[in-house]
């Protein structure tokens, strides 16, 4: 894949296809430890794994601090109704102290300096919190979000924070909407504009009956020197194929698997 003038050093860190652990990792055992997505224990568990990319996500407490968090409430990880941003840290912690333990994005960032990270920005209200805290580390972090807005914010905050390295960023649906577009009526025009200011695609290969990761869509991303990585793969045959056709990275559960299976 061609490189931009300047690549971004968060691509610094492995050669392609990268694997990207998805919330850090559980092994099965860990799961029936009752060990968690996104808990201190995953990341920990990504890293000593080898994986040097590990994707995640932020929401905020009630008492604004930034937590590595996939979901709006705990219903799926805890069985409580409430959420994310309606419990203030210290109780958050406790839940989370038998679940492999509540990491906040700063103690993540501060305890794995070796690990880069893809942060997903979940709510409105952690978006220039979020940015804010990743400033500093801007060469380590890939900020997006399903929000374009959202993720635009988070970055003009990560900036204010650090303007000497704004942090790497990829596409929030609209963009991929309009390069989705662009690639269908083949404009160029559409397509160089979608891309501008994007140096990763992170995508699902289908979105319902649409595919969304094609030959097309690959070509003009690698000819703006944009990677294309793929969500959520877990099949060793997936994986194999999705490299054969020239994706970038794998977004993946079982990142032990995919780093021993895709080795540069």
């Amino acid at each position: 894949m061609p490189e931009r003038l300047a690549q971004h050093p968060w691509f610094d860190a492995s050669e392609t296809p990268r694997t990207l652990a998805h919330r850090g990792l559980v092994t099965d055992a860990a799961l029936a430890a009752g060990i968690v997505e996104n808990s201190f224990a995953a990341v920990a568990a990504a890293h000593a794994a080898g994986a040097v990319y590990v994707e995640s996500d932020c929401h905020v407490t009630r008492d604004g601090v930034a937590v590595l968090f996939h979901d709006d409430d705990l219903v799926r990880v805890a069985g409580d109704p409430r959420r994310i941003d309606q419990i203030e840290l210290r109780e958050l912690e406790q839940l989370m102290a038998e679940r492999g333990g509540l990491v906040s994005l700063a103690q993540a960032l501060e305890s794995f300096p070796g690990v880069r990270f893809n942060i997903d920005v979940k709510a409105d209200a952690a978006a220039e919190t979020a940015g804010t805290i990743v400033g500093p580390f801007a060469d380590r972090v890939l900020l997006t979000s399903f929000s374009d807005q959202r993720r635009l914010r988070a970055l003009e905050a990560a900036l204010a924070a650090n303007p000497q390295q704004r942090p790497a960023t990829s596409a929030g649906w609209s963009t991929v909407a309009r390069l989705i577009f662009a690639l269908t009526i083949h404009s160029r025009r559409g397509v160089a504009a979608a891309l501008d200011g994007v140096d990763a695609l992170q995508l699902p290969e289908r979105h319902g009956a649409l595919r969304v990761v094609s030959p097309r869509l690959l070509e003009a991303a690698h000819r703006h020197g944009v990677e294309v990585h793929v969500w959520t793969v877990n099949e060793p045959d997936d994986m194999r194929r999705l490299v054969a056709l020239g994706v970038d990275g794998i977004v993946t559960d079982r990142a032990a698997d995919a780093l021993a299976l895709l080795k540069p």
